[in-house]
């Protein structure tokens, strides 16, 4: 697994058809479209490719309307602007082709089209950019018109709300595909970052040897965002914070931080180490959770006056087994915070016999690893200050990705993960298995979940987390 950058090519993917289902969307405009045009430019794009942008006949393009959509998303939300031969290239390859359950003609002609166009015998992926209530039609779409024979699918989370629904999904999914041609997109997996995670522990002999419960005291995965749910109740009073960021995404994230050597770096050995982690997880337990609500969010147009729907979550989670048993890992993820971050953070014990009559500030020792894009690794220690007396004071050490690489042409979350599901590498994309068995060890959680408690817009949750990681204290706010 290859860190890809435009002055890093790595293998380039067979010939592909891809085909974005909700292409009219929000994502589709926001990150897909603007992605594929990025990994065009870059280089990064099989050498001959084309784009099908699909949606039902109700909402369907024609071929012209689409590439002039195209243009207008990439211009807005693009890394680079619309022009140039680039961009003409890439133009030429946008088609579009209605499909409903009942008609997907439309589709079938556009992929044959483009099929004949390539020559040869291309790949084909999926990508399912549309409502979870809509990915069984549209799987049984590809499966009874025969375009899935093959091909590869993209499934946008969520991956069910409870173990039964994520069980009926994965059957679903695996009627018309199996697991080795199913990749359930992470956008936060496909950061630089969360690769570096991988190199900082087993690269460096400085780290692997004190990663660990002799050395460790907690571990704490912080993802607060200071949006509000921005109008989008219809999804999220039926998921919550808990199903939408906790499970899907910081989960994943202690995955890789938890995880054991790999024999080898490949897809199906990261797969099985992570998996390994999420069998070690203790059930969550009710009591060690924090579940908030922001002030105001009963009003949000579409949300119900007397919703309990969690706007922010907090929890700690164990896992037993050899390296971890008895350091907790606290977790917290909420709107309308006061920042927005992505911060994983190791604290270190202190020594053993203490030489020093100072007071130690309880935010030296610790690894700070910063996956926000472009990311960066703080290591925070105490030092001596100048003079005479032995006074100690805090001192940091920083590596940031801007300092020390050219990140011009880095690849986005979802850039990157477009690109491993044409080469076919699930290394950052979550297994079956993996998803069943952390909804299988959240089952306390959802089923006995502890009231939400109000918390003010752009503060940093309940006063309740707090309690949650004592004797503790989080990292953010930074300072604080």
């Amino acid at each position: 697994m290859s860190s890809r950058t435009a002055g890093n090519h790595g293998p380039r993917p067979e010939d592909h058809v891809v085909v974005l289902f909700g292409a009219t969307g929000d994502l589709a405009k926001r990150k897909l479209l603007p992605g594929l045009f990025h990994l065009a430019r870059a280089g990064l794009m099989p050498a001959g490719y084309r784009v099908i942008g699909s949606a039902p006949a109700a909402d369907a393009l024609s071929t012209d309307a689409f590439r002039k959509h195209a243009r207008e998303a990439v211009a807005e939300f693009g890394t680079s602007q619309p022009e140039g031969p680039a961009w003409e290239e890439f133009e030429r390859a946008l088609s579009f082709g209605a499909a409903d359950p009942d008609d997907t003609g439309p589709l079938q002609t556009a992929v044959r089209e483009a099929e004949q166009a390539l020559g040869g015998s291309p790949r084909r992926l999926f990508h399912l950019a549309v409502p979870p209530k809509a990915f069984p039609s549209v799987i049984a779409e590809l499966g009874a018109s025969g375009l899935a024979e093959g091909g590869r699918v993209i499934v946008e989370k969520p991956f069910g709300t409870d173990l039964a629904s994520a069980r009926a999904l994965d059957g679903t999914i695996h009627a018309v595909f199996d697991e080795s041609r199913v990749f359930r997109i992470d956008h936060f997996l496909g950061k630089e970052s969360v690769d570096n995670i991988l190199a900082l522990r087993f690269a460096n002999g400085l780290f692997e040897p004190v990663w660990n419960r002799d050395h460790i005291s907690h571990v704490q995965i912080d993802v607060p965002e200071k949006l509000t749910i921005e109008g989008r109740a219809g999804f999220f009073e039926g998921t919550g914070t808990f199903r939408d960021m906790i499970v899907t995404h910081l989960f994943q994230i202690l995955g890789f931080v938890a995880m054991e050597p790999p024999a080898v770096l490949t897809a199906q050995a990261l797969r099985t180490e992570k998996a390994k982690v999420f069998q070690s997880m203790r059930p969550l337990d009710p009591a060690q959770a924090v579940r908030g609500q922001y002030e105001g969010y009963r009003a949000e147009p579409g949300v119900d006056p007397r919703s309990d729907t969690e706007t922010f979550a907090a929890l700690r989670v164990d896992i037993d087994n050899w390296r971890w048993a008895g350091v907790p890992f606290y977790l917290r993820s909420g709107k309308a915070l006061a920042e927005g971050r992505h911060v994983v953070t190791l604290g270190f014990r202190e020594p053993a016999l203490r030489m020093f009559a100072v007071d130690v500030p309880d935010t030296t020792n610790e690894l700070v690893i910063d996956f926000d894009d472009p990311g960066r690794i703080t290591a925070r220690f105490l030092a001596k200050e100048p003079g005479p007396e032995m006074n100690l004071g805090e001192a940091e050490m920083v590596f940031a990705y801007t300092d020390c690489f050219n990140t011009a042409h880095a690849l986005e979350g979802y850039e990157r993960l477009i690109l491993d599901a044409m080469l076919g590498d699930q290394s950052l994309f979550t297994s079956s298995e993996g998803i069943e068995r952390l909804w299988e060890a959240s089952a306390p959680l959802l089923e006995n979940p502890p009231p939400v408690e109000p918390y003010a817009r752009g503060s940093w949750g309940p006063d309740a987390v707090h309690r949650l990681v004592a004797p503790y204290r989080w990292h953010l706010p930074e300072g604080g």
